[in-house]
């Protein structure tokens, strides 16, 4: 079986685990190691980020084209003869990328990442080719809702039958963007949508989001989707999370006569959210969600402590504290280890 570095240490351990239990022969122990095959470099992995890497010079690529005025207005002015040109031209880009993709995921399943890239270039033409058509629709209302919901459209159908994560996220992303300015539209772009700001929006967006991926877990394993909606609801949830623990639901006039008092609420909602998710982790042995939880009560005590105590207490007395806590968690933790140990 080839293994990679990492692979190989953890089944070594084990291995040598069970054989001191007795649950395994020394001689099982021996052939089982005899069938590991180290992997010197891990392809996949840099097949991946070679990926990644392209799309990104992709990305800067089309960016320094929009940056260069001379060039875009000699762009505009070759195709500014008709609306085809201006938006049929980049659809009809998007739609061959599209084709290329199915097609080479159903001759050549095995070149997924380099299918991903050509999906990924489709969903740069779409964006594009939506655009054009805002412009081109454009009466002065704002409304622009519609263009992201067409977007969430194409890219979810694309990503659910290409079974692409990074298309999936554009969906997703796209879906946030629809929510948003669908919502400040409908509220006339006021801060408020039915007492809501917009990042309690986003907590309910996120929440739900992270309720249907669950829901839907079954369906979204079979099109490997499952981790990127996963991921993506945990960033609009604790993002949200994080923004309201500093602003609470309030306008920025109203904010900066706002108490560190009234904030509490939130910052305290956004500490329960962070330990609520590592508790889980700690139970399912979840590492997105032990990442997440971590990362985000990291942010939150940082925060907490520019926002409290900055100018009040001295930073060793501060950090000291933390440390001390921190140590009293991990000490309680140590002993439910050992325990359960014990009991094995």
């Amino acid at each position: 079986m080839k293994v990679t570095r990492k692979q190989e240490r953890t089944i070594r351990r084990a291995l040598d685990e069970w054989e001191q239990e007795g649950a395994l022969s020394a001689a099982d122990a021996q052939r089982l190691t005899g069938t590991l095959k180290r992997v010197v470099l891990d392809w996949q992995r840099l097949s991946r980020y070679a990926f990644w890497t392209a799309l990104a010079c992709a990305m800067i690529a089309l960016g320094s084209l929009f940056a260069d005025s001379e060039l875009m207005t000699w762009i505009i002015d070759l195709i500014s003869f008709s609306s085809f040109a201006r938006i049929g031209l980049p659809a009809l880009l998007a739609v061959g990328f599209y084709l290329w993709g199915f097609s080479r995921q159903r001759q050549e399943s095995q070149w997924h990442y380099s299918t991903e890239a050509i999906l990924f270039l489709g969903v740069l033409f779409t964006a594009i080719a939506l655009w054009q058509l805002g412009e081109r629709l454009d009466n002065g209302s704002g409304h622009i809702a519609p263009l992201f919901l067409a977007g969430c459209a194409v890219y979810g159908l694309v990503g659910y039958f290409g079974r692409s994560g990074l298309v999936w996220l554009f969906f997703l992303l796209s879906l946030g963007s629809w929510l948003g300015a669908e919502t400040g539209y409908m509220s006339g772009w006021g801060a408020y949508w039915l007492g809501m700001n917009y990042p309690v929006r986003f907590i309910f967006f996120g929440g739900a989001l992270l309720a249907l991926c669950w829901g839907l877990r079954s369906i979204l394993h079979r099109r490997h989707l499952y981790t990127t909606s996963k991921a993506t609801g945990l960033m609009y949830l604790f993002i949200a999370l994080w923004i309201m623990s500093i602003f609470g639901n309030y306008d920025i006039d109203s904010w900066y006569g706002t108490t560190r008092a009234a904030l509490l609420p939130w910052a305290l909602l956004f500490a329960v959210a962070a330990v609520i998710c590592i508790y889980i982790s700690l139970k399912t042995d979840d590492g997105m969600l032990r990442g997440f939880g971590l990362t985000f009560l990291g942010i939150n005590l940082y925060t907490r402590y520019f926002e409290y105590f900055w100018d009040g207490m001295h930073k060793v007395l501060f950090f000291l504290l933390l440390a001390v806590s921190l140590a009293v968690i991990g000490r309680y933790a140590e002993r439910i280890w050992h325990a359960g140990s014990g009991g094995k």
